[in-house]
Order: structure tokens, then sequence, then C-alpha cells
């Protein structure tokens, strides 16, 4: 609604300042500041939805019995160390399917 009015006004104020060069600085730094405004909004609740994704997933790690309980602040570390983690667990990830390629190749040939 308000966003319907605040086009109203600028259709009828257009003409009435024969479009001056005044009027385009007015509207242009008019429409600058609301949208840095609608930018802080929206980052801001863009942030506060990660941060509860983040307290919802660390519940989650924290409540499975076997789960690894030193990745519950993964946020907090640095890039590298970020880096070293992720190579971890894509190494684990490779060494599974590495297993179950084998698995499943065995299976293969038992039932030939």
């Amino acid at each position: 609604m308000l966003a319907a009015l605040v086009i109203v006004v600028w259709i009828v104020t257009g003409p009435l300042f024969s479009f001056s060069d005044t009027w385009q600085l007015v509207i242009n730094t008019g429409t600058t500041i609301i949208t840095f405004l609608m930018v802080f909004l929206i980052q801001s609740t863009q942030n506060r939805d990660a941060e509860a994704v983040q307290v919802k997933l660390d519940e989650i790690i924290r409540a499975i019995g076997n789960a690894k309980n030193e990745l519950l602040d993964l946020e907090e570390l640095e890039e590298e160390d970020l880096d070293e983690i992720r190579q971890t667990y894509r190494e684990m990830a490779q060494k599974a399917r590495d297993s179950r390629s084998k698995t499943n190749a065995r299976r293969g040939r038992q039932r030939s």
C-alpha cells in the first residue's frame, strides 16, 4: 500500500515540478536511501535465519550420541582450519564410496 502511494506521489509530482533536475535528484536520493535501508533489513533477516539454523544444527549434533561435538562451532574457525576438516570428511566419503563399490563388486561376482 505504501509503495503504491509513493508511486502515485512520484507520478503526480513529476509534472508539477516539470521533471526538473532538483525533482530528479530528490527522487533518486529517496530511492537510494530506501534501497540502502532494504539491503540492511534483508541482510539482518538473513543473518538471524542463519544463526537460527546454526543453533538447530548444533542441537542435532549435540543430541546424536556418537557425533563429534568439536564440530559444534565450526563457523568460528579460520578458513585454513575449515579446509583441513573439509578435506578429512572428503577422504572419509571417498573411503566409504570405495568400500561400497568393492562390496557391490563382490556381490555381483557371488551372483554370477
